[in-house]
């Protein structure tokens, strides 16, 4: 049974309801799905940016509820960590020097430990990873 790693972007699409990310998502079993650590900081990091400009009580609510909804969204997900195996491949990623940022060199490094498919919109960078799979749900 083949394991797939939605990339942020696709998480993003999940949780904003997307129809086709929706349907897919729901046409797989749970434990064929997770989201890396990299995915979950870049998100933490955005609503808490959003969180922190709040300039009024009512924009604070608004981002503290946000940031909540974020955090429960991740429930229908397995974790999967930045272990020291996929550090090590994330290094020979970057020392291949493909012109892929860092952060979906990580998610890429971390799909490859795994074995996953990368489930990702950004077929432009995450194709320039040799040996990787890449699936689109948001189509």
């Amino acid at each position: 049974m083949a394991t797939f790693l939605l990339d942020t972007d696709t998480l993003s699409l999940h949780q904003r309801n997307q129809p086709q990310v929706l349907a897919a998502v729901d046409n797989h079993a749970t434990d064929q799905l997770c989201v890396s650590t990299v995915t979950l900081e870049e998100q933490i990091g955005g609503w808490s940016a959003l969180a922190r400009s709040a300039k009024t009580p009512l924009a604070e609510e608004h981002a503290a509820m946000l940031l909540a909804a974020l955090v429960v969204s991740w429930n229908r997900f397995a974790i999967a960590p930045m272990t020291i195996p996929a550090r090590t491949q994330f290094d020979l990623l970057v020392s291949a020097k493909l012109n892929v940022k860092h952060n979906d060199l990580r998610i890429a490094a971390i799909a490859k430990e795994l074995g996953a498919i990368v489930v990702t919109r950004n077929r432009r960078d995450f194709g320039r990873v040799p040996g990787l799979i890449l699936e689109d749900w948001s189509l």
